[in-house]
């Protein structure tokens, strides 16, 4: 599929995981694509075997509304217009209220709800003339509540909320925003994760399809939302997690 031919794409945490597989993703369909990261040799490493002449490396802090804008003028300087912002960079700390710092309170505000805020922001105003679209990265998480991550669930449950609100504001402008709200899936945060055994099984018994997410899978549901094929597709916040969401929560009984 060339869905994306000639259109220009800012994937943000582009350097690895879900944000990598999405920059592929969107070559591989003819885009023009931005990677955007705090790392530039990550990012380097992730635009590997990428068409040399479509991929452009921004290194930049999306907590800093400087640096995001920065990318988006550098953006609109190369290729003249932008048609897809795909929000992924996040963090994740963990702990209780009681056990987690302030700092880890506002690195993941920053970085998931600020980052998210500062990218829209810098980018309506061109997508406006493009017909464009946003698709932001929120997870299950930002739906339902998991057990030491409250900060992490406040920061995407208010990119879930945001991409609504948003979807809503900016549709008569032409504009579509959605979210995909991926469970469990194998990247460098969740790579301890893997290699605990008895936490997979647990993982594969309450997703119905057995099995955490690869990043190629996400990427792939963030490239239909971005598409014509979404067109109609407005305020959603769409779970790719296995079925997760599906259950009210119960154990497997046989």
């Amino acid at each position: 599929m060339t869905r994306f031919t000639d259109q220009v794409v800012i994937v943000t945490g582009a350097g690895s995981g879900i944000g990598e597989a999405t920059a592929r993703r969107f070559a591989d369909e003819g885009a023009r694509v931005v990677l955007v990261g705090r790392t530039e040799e990550k990012l380097r490493k992730a635009a590997a075997g990428m068409p040399a002449d479509r991929v452009m490396i921004c290194a930049a802090d999306v907590s800093r509304m400087e640096d995001v804008q920065r990318v988006v003028d550098a953006t609109i300087a190369r290729h003249g217009a932008l048609h897809v912002l795909v929000n992924n960079a996040g963090v994740a700390p963990e702990g209780k209220i009681t056990e987690a710092s302030m700092d880890d309170w506002r690195q993941v505000m920053a970085t998931d709800v600020d980052g998210v805020f500062h990218g829209c922001r810098a980018a309506i105003p061109h997508l406006i003339e493009t017909g464009g679209s946003i698709v932001n990265v929120s997870s299950v998480s930002g739906l339902g509540g998991d057990w030491g991550l409250s900060f992490y669930n406040a920061a995407k449950g208010a990119v879930t909320n945001f991409t609504r609100a948003l979807a809503m504001d900016h549709a008569r402008d032409g504009i579509r925003i959605n979210a995909v709200c991926p469970s469990l899936t194998r990247t460098d945060l969740t790579r301890d994760m893997y290699g605990n055994r008895e936490l997979m099984d647990k993982f594969a018994e309450r997703i119905p399809m057995g099995r955490g997410a690869e990043p190629e899978e996400v990427a792939a549901v963030i490239a239909f939302l971005a598409s014509d094929d979404a067109r109609f597709v407005n305020g959603v916040n769409l779970p790719v997690d296995g079925g997760l969401t599906a259950s009210n929560g119960q154990p497997p009984q046989a």
